[in-house]
């Protein structure tokens, strides 16, 4: 097939001759052991890379069924069957101090299934002998209750609705046999993602009065396990033509990755041996508790990203390598990072130290521009779950406020001197420019209102101060209650004031 340009288009027929079209057929052999619940970019940049490169060392020799969560995925699961499953992942970055640049062909799909027109085939996977594994990437508004009707003929647009169809299916083909149960390993960023899955997917065997015999073999005969993942995937990348030229052929699914991965689930380390990820060399880690890992990303690569966007936006620097790059806001953050955030993870102090370096490094990948304003949405709730347990955490071991998390709630709150414009709302840099923010209407509205009477006199800037962080509405509690808080907060405001004029 020819694209518009005169190349040709990704597929089995472009590898004739190379290590890929053996790595292809080898493919066809496979029986088929898991099915994906999406096709985005962030699937195809982690499980499905994961399992290729077990498939490369002999560890799983397994293929993969996927199938789009929503009818809007259509599109992108054609183009994929059209280029007969394959696509190209470029990783792309730093790792070690080395930078890395990588391209490989993946080859795991072996069916690409629409349930919106091919419902009959799609259930049918519940009934092959060979499906082991259930993984899914729905964004975490995929993992939601919402009420269906039993229709079992008909296609379900929720994605525990699907499942809770396909187990079922499952269920009745084989009697209800205990080795029969599947492995189900949601991808959502949602705290306890395979509990949560679970219990959506028993209540839809209670709405559809089914079995309690069925409700009980899902409960004890598959495993629906919690797990957190942690991989920037940046999708297709702007050089796209480039790579067509060197190439010879076009590849729309081309995808884009860094070099970092990381993946812990909780369970017993016995299932390493049907997901063979460890063995393989991948950073896969089974655990018993995934509190920590937890807690570890969110408080320091989350958390870091929300007191640089912050700082970064009043400031007018845009993006996250800017930051990194910036003499006095890269090293200030690092510092941030290292002492202020750092002492509230439970783990090791080296663990955490080192966890921090390579955050710090993925932030100064050159192939990566992740914008500050994006980040920065919804900053309000990201501060509350982010950054204020570290806050607090420091003052405990220290009893002193964290200069650095104070001035980023400083730059928060001078950012969110708001007006509202043509229906969007408008911060401030210290300059005086206007940039967009976006965050909860009534926070803004807050803001909005406590800026107003601090410009028109009403307020002192201590009062403006001690009016925000006081506000129960924006954290839940009254932040003035912190020793200190108050006083460095407003030291902070004065600064950015003086800045200003």
């Amino acid at each position: 097939m020819k694209t518009d340009a005169g190349r040709s288009q990704l597929g089995r027929h472009a590898l004739e001759g190379t290590d890929a079209a053996r790595q292809y057929d080898e493919l066809k052999t496979y029986p088929v052991k898991v099915l994906q619940i999406g096709e985005g970019n962030f699937l195809r940049g982690f499980v499905d890379w994961m399992v290729d490169e077990c498939n490369r060392k002999g560890l799983f020799r397994g293929g993969i069924a996927v199938t789009q969560p929503r009818p809007s995925g259509k599109a992108k699961l054609e183009q994929l069957a059209s280029q007969d499953g394959i696509y190209t992942l470029l990783t792309r970055g730093l790792l070690g101090g080395k930078r890395i640049e990588e391209e490989r062909l993946i080859t795991v799909f072996s069916r690409m299934i629409d349930p919106y027109s091919a419902w009959a085939e799609f259930l049918g996977l519940a009934e092959s002998p060979d499906l082991e594994i259930v993984v899914s990437n729905t964004t975490e508004a995929g993992i939601r209750y919402e009420q269906v009707a039993w229709k079992p003929e008909e296609p379900i647009a929720s994605f525990p609705g699907k499942l809770a169809l396909l187990l079922y299916r499952r269920y009745e083909h084989y009697k209800g046999d205990p080795a029969k149960g599947l492995l189900i390993l949601p991808c959502e960023l949602l705290e306890r993602n395979g509990d949560e899955l679970l219990r959506i997917v028993l209540q839809h065997a209670e709405d559809w009065k089914l079995p309690a015999p069925f409700s009980s073999w899902v409960r004890n005969h598959n495993r629906f396990l919690n797990s957190l993942v942690d991989r920037i995937v940046t999708g297709f990348p702007e050089q796209a033509e480039a790579y067509y030229d060197r190439w010879g052929y076009e590849d729309r699914m081309l995808n884009a990755t860094e070099p970092y991965h990381f993946w812990a689930i909780e369970g017993e380390p016995a299932l390493g041996e049907r997901l063979p990820f460890h063995k393989a060399g991948l950073n896969v880690q089974w655990v018993d508790d995934l509190t920590p890992f937890q807690t570890r990303k969110v408080r320091l690569l989350n958390g870091t990203h929300t007191l640089m966007a912050a700082i970064g936006r009043i400031h007018g620097v845009d993006e996250v390598k800017q930051v990194t790059e910036h003499p006095v806001w890269g090293p200030k953050l690092k510092a941030a990072m290292e002492q202020e955030l750092v002492p509230s993870v439970p783990i090791s102090r080296e663990e955490a130290l080192g966890y921090a370096e390579s955050v710090w490094e993925r932030f100064r990948n050159p192939f990566i521009r992740h914008k500050l304003a994006d980040i920065s949405m919804n900053s309000m709730s990201k501060f509350k779950v982010r950054l204020l347990p570290s806050l607090k955490g420091y003052v405990q071991l220290h009893g002193v406020i964290p200069p650095t998390i104070a001035e980023g709630l400083a730059a928060l709150i001078r950012l969110y001197d708001v007006i509202r414009t043509d229906g969007e709302w408008l911060g401030q840099r210290l300059d005086g420019q206007r940039v967009p923010v976006k965050d909860d209407e009534e926070a803004l509205a807050l803001f909005e209102g406590a800026w107003a009477r601090y410009r028109s006199g009403e307020l002192e800037l201590s009062g403006l101060a001690s009016d925000l962080l006081g506000s129960e509405k924006l954290w839940d509690e009254n932040l003035n209650a912190i020793t200190g808080l108050h006083e460095a907060v407003c030291g902070y405001l004065q600064e950015m004031e003086l800045v200003e004029r």
